[in-house]
Order: C-alpha cells, then structure tokens, then sequence
C-alpha cells in the first residue's frame, strides 16, 4: 500500500523542505506555515522516503544541510520559482510587477543607502509604486498592511521570513583632539576612559571591538554621557565634542575623509551588523514583492562598500 504521505503533493512536501532551511528549523518553520513541528516533520520525513536521499542532519541543538540536501534545495528553489511563474501565467495574471508596496526601512539607513537600490527598482519597474516608510521599530505587517520591511541587527521572531542582504561596518570615531594631546589612542584599553556615547539600539553600557589582523576580541564598560536611539542625533553629538562612538562606517566616511572626525583605534571594529529583508510567509508572493526582493538581493552593496 503506498505511503499516504509519500503520495501528498510534491511541491508541498519540496516548499516545506525550502521553508525549514531558510527559517533555520522544524518549529519556526511550522509557525512561519500555520502548522505545526509535527506535521512539518512528517512532511520532511516523506520527501527523504520519496527521494531515498539524507536532507538534514538533525540534532537536539542544531541543524545542518547534507551533501544532498544541497543539492536538493538548488533544483528545490528552481523548481518552485518556475512554478509560481507558470501558475501567474496559467491565472492570466502574468508575471509583470504591478501595483503599490508599503515597506518599513531604517529611518537613517533608509533615507541614505537604500535611496540608491529604492530608486533603481522604480526606474526598472515603472508599473509599482512604493510607500517607504522611515521607521526604526519592528513591523506589524498584518496590522499595518506592511508588504515587506528592511531591519538593521538581527530578527528574532520566528514567525517572518528574513534574507540576509549584507552587512554594515562599524567604527569608533572622535572629534580631533578629544582625547587630548599626542596621537589618537589606538587600542581598546585607551579608549575605556574616554567619554562616550550610547547608540542604545546596538550598545548601552558596554562596547565589544574585535581586531581585524586576527580575531582578537576585547570588551570594557562605558558610561555614557548620552544615549540616543537615533544613528544621526549619534553623528551630530560626536561631531559636537560631546563624546566619542561606534556607529556605522557609512555614516561618517565623509566626516573622516574631511577631517572633522577622526578614527580611533583604526585597527579594531565593531561587529558588523546584518541587514535582513523581511515579510510575513504565504505559499505565493504577488510578483511586486518578489521583484522588490530580488532587486535588494542583487543591488544592495557589499560589505566594506558602505
């Protein structure tokens, strides 16, 4: 008698695969797809039996892609990609982005290194138009009809899809002279006693640096004599004399390259913090939204490029 489970749609059993890769496990995917750990394990289970292949290599604490699971989730995502194209066709709704997106951005990064890929996506896609909200706050995406949303740090809730997209550099800059006579202080353990500066959406009261010759990591307490959520009220303060901070590179290259900042400790960085794309799970994406995705994908600059 042949397998109930085995004979479920194969695509099912292929988008179920793709969903627990991208969201990092059995449980998260289950949430992302309004089932449950049970049955997505199932669902797993059948498509190994139908395939006679490993995918996963699962323990307590972790979760990895075999030999084969590679090479299942490459034929896996383009045969899912062709098929959603073929069912728009088939619907007569082709496969031509139209219509409004609402989408959530970091309120400095998004009114600066995004205008670049934001406006480019426009001028490719004449039939979309986009609200860009400037926002540094999780989304409510059913709440707010947010289509998508672009996050500054790690996402956490389990409940979204989240693409890596790339990642910021972060520094420790200083108005010139702040640290006193001599040179700019260039390691961590002279810049302990300097006042400082919280960008409380990253740090508060300590600052972690890792040196990038080799990896080394040190870590030491601050005292801010000013916290602020705000990566630009962050610049503006530096640049005031009121203190020093980590911020992101991009912010302050032109600072630096006029000289009104300086760069302390130029050997040592902060970690680098990631940029996800991120929006609620369905079975099909209207085109707008897979075509704003994958034009993040392709245009958002390198790391190091900021």
């Amino acid at each position: 008698m042949k397998d109930p489970a085995v004979a479920a749609d194969r695509l099912e059993l292929l988008q179920t695969f793709l969903r627990i890769v991208e969201a990092g496990s059995l449980s998260a995917a289950a949430q992302q797809m309004g089932s449950t750990q049970p049955t997505v394990s199932r669902r797993l289970q059948a498509l190994e039996r139908s395939l006679g292949l490993r995918l996963l290599h699962r323990s307590t604490h972790a979760m990895a892609l075999t030999e084969d699971g590679e090479r299942c989730l490459a034929h896996a995502r383009d045969l899912l990609e062709r098929w959603d194209s073929f069912e728009a066709e088939a619907r007569g709704a082709r496969d031509l982005p139209r219509g409004h997106l609402r989408v959530l951005v970091p309120h400095a990064f998004g009114q600066d290194q995004l205008m670049a890929p934001l406006l480019g996506f426009l001028d490719a896609h004449p039939q979309v138009s986009i609200e860009w909200l400037l926002h540094d706050r999780q989304p409510d995406f059913i709440a707010e009809g947010i289509d998508c949303a672009i996050r500054v740090g790690a996402v956490s809730d389990p409940s979204v899809v989240a693409q890596r997209l790339t990642e910021i550099q972060r520094v420790v800059v200083a108005p010139p002279g702040l640290w006193g006579n001599g040179p700019p202080p260039a390691t961590p353990q002279a810049l302990a006693d300097l006042p400082w500066l919280a960008l409380q959406t990253f740090y508060r009261d300590e600052v972690t640096l890792t040196r990038e010759a080799d990896g080394a990591r040190e870590t030491f307490p601050i005292r801010p004599r000013l916290a602020t959520d705000s990566l630009y009220a962050t610049r503006r303060a530096v640049l005031g004399g009121a203190g020093i901070a980590l911020v992101s590179a991009w912010a302050v290259a032109p600072d630096l390259a006029a000289g009104r900042l300086v760069r302390l400790a130029p050997q040592w960085v902060g970690d680098p913090l990631p940029i996800y794309l991120m929006h609620p799970y369905a079975r099909q994406y209207p085109p707008r939204l897979r075509a704003f995705t994958a034009w993040m994908r392709e245009h958002m600059p390198l790391p190091g490029n900021f």
